[in-house]
């Protein structure tokens, strides 16, 4: 017999190989018709399997949330048999599910194009309005790879021959078509619903290798209700509106091109924007207790070996080929941490001097594959607000939690309010002993408890050297967004030689955390044009205001106001062109500078301006001094000013 243990505690007997179903179907017809698949022990299973061991059970309807899951992955099948109804020869790859949705990868002469997914879309609501069982099936791996070749489904051939030998081959079966795949699957294809819609179509080459095929990728998203589906086609539309790179076209901020892929062009104002986030977190952190550091770009290979870099991170490096007169392999730096553990060993340290806490912005490069590049967001040259804590094992706790408030405190000043932290595990591949592993998760995980802020594990994706929290804001349209991070390093500090003379004077090795707020502010810069839609606050904005003449009669005073602007400390520009007043308000409302002041003959007699702001269709006339006093106000950055306050009271 095997036990079964249900949600409420209740626990029953059944005998060997009893399937969810039956299980389901004891309980009450009406739970196994609305029942799709199951969890055992919390790992999605077909509601078909036997159950072979004790183990907690779980009914999935298909409006939990793990269900979606199901509902995407089973909607790339019915594309994939859609497709080859359609276009008979057309040979199937992969699909699978992808956030937000799925996509499935094909081989044909023509590639598809968008103008087919009204045809793919009809005849898959054909195929789920059969809603024919999803049965699974395990074939010999001689038997698997004969009928796909006499299908000519030779990537599948390949495929078969590429899953290991201990591993089962299994055929899931819709009707007539199948497939091969590692499930799970929900009870047939009804139960995936007619939300679900066709998005883009891509090439892609077979394994990701340009020296193969070039496939035809239709990407796909599937929701379990239609109100879902509509509200992520408008989060979609949305998003299409705020694109950063979009934006930072009519901004003038950025470019890229492609003598340098993945690297930023940053122009006069988008560097402005990029030096006021530097100089926020420079202020931030040096308040923190953080003194401020550079390492080289080019080091030797040696310590990148010795760090454990080359062996887990090797694939993502540049390196710079040796020369004649000097015959070493120099690194350009992916990451700042092995530098800043060089400037730790400089000097003898001792547990007085902890924590020692170093911070840089520094230059890092990794590859991306072009594909994969994507504006500021993908790159493989970007900044890390990147630094480095020194610290005992006693002291993890109370510095991760000092870093966590300090995280959270900078997210507020940006206007993200819903932040959510994940734990991130070891992952398969990483360097140090399960041991030393285990000492530093219960440590991350202490001090996460003590912050008694919320969080979600987030399994296996700690970094090669350390468990981590990840910080994932949620935008204004409500998008994710992984930013910060913090991670506990037991492993690097003592790779790399580094230690500190404890108060018995014996040699110890510390614990290294490391730290990212933004982290890469290329990507936080084009997260935070995406929130604001280009609408940024006044004290990020690379120009604040520009003074706009009406008529040329106004232009000297117009000058006197942009000289008192600018002696205020702000980020002024004018406009004196002879254009009408209407035009120069809607070229610099595209371009989103927040204030525009006009000035015409009226204004200048008085000694006024007439103040437009973004986003507003009304105008406000007031005395100049006043005015531009209203705008310095409003641009002081909320660090500087609650120093100020705390000075004042």
């Amino acid at each position: 017999m095997v036990a079964v243990t249900f949600p409420d505690g209740a626990r029953r007997d059944y005998p060997p190989n009893t399937t969810g179903l039956d299980i389901a179907k004891g309980i009450s017809p009406s739970l196994a018709k609305r029942t799709v698949a199951m969890a055992l022990d919390g790992t999605l299973a077909d509601l078909s399997d036997p159950i072979e061991r004790d183990a907690k059970i779980e009914f999935l309807t298909r409006d939990d949330p793990r269900a979606l899951e199901l509902i995407r992955h089973d909607a790339a099948h019915v594309l994939a048999e859609a497709v080859q109804s359609l276009w008979p020869g057309t040979q199937v790859t992969i699909g699978p599910v992808i956030e937000n949705g799925f996509y499935y990868d094909f081989f044909r002469n023509e590639p598809f194009t968008p103008e087919d997914f009204a045809a793919i879309e009809k005849k898959m609501r054909e195929i789920i309005a059969r809603d024919k069982p999803f049965t699974k099936e395990v074939w010999s791996r001689e038997d698997a790879k004969r009928v796909f070749a006499d299908m000519g489904e030779q990537f599948k051939v390949e495929l078969v021959d590429a899953i290991a030998a201990d591993q089962p081959i299994k055929i899931y079966k819709q009707g007539d078509w199948f497939d091969l795949c590692r499930g799970p699957h929900m009870t047939s294809t009804g139960k995936i619903g007619n939300a679900f819609k066709l998005m883009k179509v891509a090439g892609a080459y077979w394994r990701g290798d340009s020296n193969r095929e070039m496939l035809s990728r239709i990407y796909g998203t599937a929701f379990a209700k239609q109100d879902e589906l509509d509200a992520y086609l408008k989060q979609i539309e949305e998003a299409e509106k705020r694109d950063h790179r979009k934006l930072g076209r009519e901004m003038d901020l950025f470019h890229f091109q492609e003598e340098a892929p993945g690297s930023v062009f940053w122009h006069p104002k988008g560097w402005t924007l990029f030096q006021g986030l530097e100089g926020y977190i420079r202020r931030r952190q040096a308040e923190a207790g953080f003194a401020e550091v550079n390492a080289p770009q080019l080091i030797d290979s040696s310590l990148w070996v010795a760090s454990g870099h080359m062996a887990t991170f090797r694939d993502a490096m540049f390196l710079v080929e040796p020369r004649k007169e000097d015959e070493r392999t120099f690194v350009v730096k992916p990451m700042n941490c092995p530098g800043h553990i060089q400037i730790f060993k400089n000097g003898l340290k001792s547990y007085r001097d902890l924590p020692f806490k170093i911070a840089e912005f520094g230059k890092v490069h990794r590859f991306e594959p072009s594909g994969a590049l994507h504006g500021l967001m993908r790159v493989r040259a970007f900044t890390q607000d990147d630094a480095h804590i020194f610290i005992t094992e006693s002291q993890i706790a109370e510095e991760v939690i000092k870093v966590n408030d300090l995280i959270l405190s900078i997210y507020q000043d940006f206007g993200f309010d819903d932040v959510r932290i994940k734990f991130s595990d070891r992952p398969e591949k990483r360097i140090g002993e399960d041991a030393v592993w285990d000492k530093a998760e219960a440590a991350l995980m202490q001090a996460l408890e003590a912050s008694g802020r919320p969080w979600t594990l987030n399994k296996g994706e700690g970094a090669f050297y350390g468990p981590k929290l990840e910080y994932v804001l949620r935008d204004a349209i409500g998008r994710d967004w992984q930013c910060g991070t913090v991670q506990v390093d037991l492993n690097m500090p003592g790779r790399l030689g580094a230690f500190y003379i404890d108060e018995h004077s014996n040699k110890v090795t510390p614990v290294m955390l490391h730290r990212a707020m933004f982290g890469s502010l290329e990507r936080f810069t084009g997260i935070m044009i995406e929130h604001y839609a280009g609408h940024l606050p006044l004290w990020l904005s690379p120009l604040q205001a520009v003074i706009a003449t009406i008529t040329s009669d106004a232009d000297d005073y117009a000058r006197e106001a942009l000289m008192h602007a600018r002696r205020a400390g702000l980020r002024a520009e004018i406009d004196l062109r002879n254009e009408k007043i209407n035009y120069k308000v809607r070229e610099h409302s595209l371009a989103k500078i927040p204030a525009l002041l006009v000035v015409g003959r009226k204004e200048a007699e008085t000694h006024s301006v007439s103040v437009r702001r973004l986003g507003s269709d009304g105008q406000k006339v007031m005395p100049t001094d006043e005015a531009i006093a209203a705008l310095v106000d409003e641009a002081t950055p909320p660090d500087i000013r609650r120093a100020r306050t705390a000075i004042a009271a």
